[in-house]
């Protein structure tokens, strides 16, 4: 399984560590950077990972800044994405259970690395519950797919 990845300046620790547990279990990985801790503009990075999620160059996306929040904003902007911010394993699963989440995001500054690789692991293992939830999710898709005609 393809993951996307990707960072701002303020998570690239992170993400590097999420990326080893990631080539540990032996999932693909297409990073969109960035590359280092310098100084970048999260929404380059949110917006190539959530396209190539929307794609399907990727099957999940893991989005990661200082806060989570503008990588979850900036993911959301791209048709066919659903982008949760997670702060735990259980919001992480739930994430995938009952919204159908194709991208993981995480705040950095907010969230130790154990934790986030806990997340990570979660939400790929997680698969979506459907029933009740598919109506849903289908009712998102519906407003989405209205909004871009």
């Amino acid at each position: 399984m393809k993951i996307a990845i990707g960072s701002d300046h303020a998570a690239y620790e992170l993400k590097e560590s999420i990326k080893k547990m990631l080539i540990k279990e032996g999932y693909n990985l297409l990073d969109v950077g960035t590359n280092s801790s310098c100084s970048v503009d999260y929404p380059v990075y949110g917006l190539a990972l959530a396209k190539a999620v929307a794609a399907g160059e990727a099957k999940y996306g893991i989005a990661l800044c200082g806060s989570g929040i503008g990588m979850s904003i900036v993911a959301n902007k791209v048709h066919g994405i659903r982008a949760a911010l997670a702060c735990d394993g259980n919001r992480a699963a739930l994430a995938r259970q009952h919204n159908n989440a194709n991208v993981l995001v995480i705040g950095a500054r907010f969230t130790e690395k154990e934790a986030a690789l806990e997340m990570v692991k979660v939400f790929l293992q997680t698969e979506f519950e459907g029933q009740r939830h598919e109506k849903r999710v289908q009712l998102i898709t519906e407003y989405e797919q209205k909004s871009h005609e």
